[in-house]
């Protein structure tokens, strides 16, 4: 008989830098990377981006939802705050899943980056200095 909180029955906010987008999401992500693509990297304007992959009706949005910028389609974008332009999270996998932002997690995940994706495009400036493995593409 388990007498901790498993898991799967976490729950973890996230929200954006202004805090007029708020979600909640369970802590069990089914997998984690780092992003080196350049779209990526333009979306966060950083050298890659850390996400987490969850089923996307697993994703709740519990403030903020008439905010929502998405800049793409209803199966493939990346969706924003409207106020701040936090990226949230991206919409993938022809709409089933969600990429998780992980900088927009204000609780800490169970789950940790396995990799990196996309280094064959990733910025010229960035060392991944990291023992992760590295994928050329996905």
């Amino acid at each position: 008989m388990s007498t901790g909180t498993d898991v799967s029955d976490r729950v973890l906010a996230g929200k954006c830098e202004c805090g007029a987008v708020r979600y909640r999401v369970p802590d069990a992500f089914l997998y984690a990377g780092n992003c080196h693509c350049s779209n990526c990297r333009a979306s966060t304007g950083s050298a890659f981006k850390p996400f987490a992959g969850i089923e996307r009706d697993k994703l709740e949005i519990v403030e903020g939802a008439d905010t929502l910028l998405v800049w793409g389609d209803d199966d493939a974008n990346h969706t924003r705050c409207g106020i701040c332009g936090s990226l949230l999270y991206s919409v993938v996998r022809d709409g089933a899943y969600v990429h998780v932002a992980m900088g927009s997690l204000a609780d800490d995940p169970s789950i940790r980056p396995t990799d990196h994706i996309f280094v064959g495009s990733k910025a010229p400036w960035f060392e991944i200095t990291d023992d992760l493995p590295q994928s050329e593409e996905y």
